[in-house]
């Protein structure tokens, strides 16, 4: 089995607890290969990477790829998400060349039981396979040329046929969609590889990248939302509700933010324990900010149309907030 992750110095505390939970659920797999594709981890991180690894007697194979933005031929603008969520548009340059297939893992991903029977899956005649996401905005889809019967489909975990990958000239498509999109997007890498292989990706099931506030969706909410999610059986919802086997934080409520109330808060904290990063201070936030947040996971359940309006309301203010930080701190880093 052959694990992608790809991550900076900002990130490698998450890779770290994702890593542990992967390695500690998938002992009986005899060969896993950890390939980490780095931008610029120094040398004491990597060494706490190799840690983790030497636990379960596995190593780590680190491809540096420096800075990203070099490898476009344009100005990019990542809409204030770390540049790093672009490595994996690369995966096809860097990774060596008989990998004939990949699974591609974020690192904000907690992984709760063994990923054998999804390394198995066939994909068919996709490139390769990803979760829905019915939550995205319509105006999203649109954007990338998306219809609204037509599915949209989560990055944070990938199964990729890297053969297929090579063979349809899958890193240029993406690349050449994104030069088409003047280098911005809303959702970076995710935009580009819905937009670029539209049609070429399978729907894997729910339970394999459940992202932690689906807990308080509805299925029939969220196929109101996005009807094409109707290929998704409202029982395979359930159960990636009641057992997920690969957790994903997103949303603001992340179990590494002071006074979060994540439902999930403990897997990660529980693998972070375990990690050279055990004891390490979660990240100053607004409580009350948490605590309203919350309360709107409540709201989603008890009536839906709520967080469809803050969504829509807020959304991209937060979007907006997060790039001017983001400038901010590559003004001081620069003086």
């Amino acid at each position: 089995m052959n694990v992608v992750y790809a991550s900076n110095d900002n990130y490698a505390r998450h890779l770290a607890v994702s890593l542990y939970s992967l390695l500690e659920h998938n002992r009986e797999i005899s060969d896993v290969q950890i390939y980490i594709l780095s931008m610029g981890l120094s040398p004491e991180t990597r060494a706490c990477l190799d840690q983790v690894a030497g636990t379960f007697g596995r190593s780590l194979t680190i491809i540096e790829l420096g800075d990203l933005r070099e490898r476009f031929s344009y100005e990019v603008d990542t809409g204030g998400f770390d540049l790093s969520i672009m490595a994996r548009l690369f995966i096809g340059e860097v990774l060596p060349p008989d990998t004939d297939r990949v699974l591609y893992l974020d690192c904000d991903t907690v992984v709760l039981s063994s990923l054998k029977r999804l390394w198995e899956m066939g994909l068919d005649s996709s490139i390769l396979g990803a979760v829905m996401e019915p939550t995205i905005y319509p105006s999203i889809k649109e954007e990338i040329g998306l219809l609204p019967d037509e599915p949209y489909f989560n990055s944070g975990v990938l199964l990729i046929d890297m053969k297929r990958w090579r063979e349809e000239h899958a890193g240029k498509l993406l690349l050449d969609f994104y030069c088409s999109r003047g280098g911005k997007l809303f959702a970076g890498d995710q935009d580009t590889i819905n937009g670029a292989l539209k049609g070429k990706i399978k729907p894997l099931p729910p339970r394999y990248n459940f992202f932690t506030n689906y807990r308080y969706y509805r299925y029939s909410h969220l196929t109101r939302l996005s009807p094409i999610y109707k290929i998704i059986t409202k029982k395979s919802f359930q159960e990636a509700k009641r057992r997920p086997v690969i957790l994903h934080f997103m949303g603001d409520e992340r179990p590494w933010k002071e006074g979060n109330l994540n439902h999930y808060r403990k897997a990660y904290e529980t693998y972070l324990s375990r990690t050279p990063w055990a004891g390490a201070p979660k990240e100053n936030g607004s409580r009350l900010y948490m605590a309203a947040y919350h309360l709107m996971d409540y709201a989603t359940f008890l009536c839906p149309p709520v967080r469809d309006f803050v969504s829509r309301r807020f959304g991209m203010q937060v979007i907006n907030s997060r790039k001017n930080v983001q400038k901010e701190t590559g003004q001081k880093e620069k003086a």
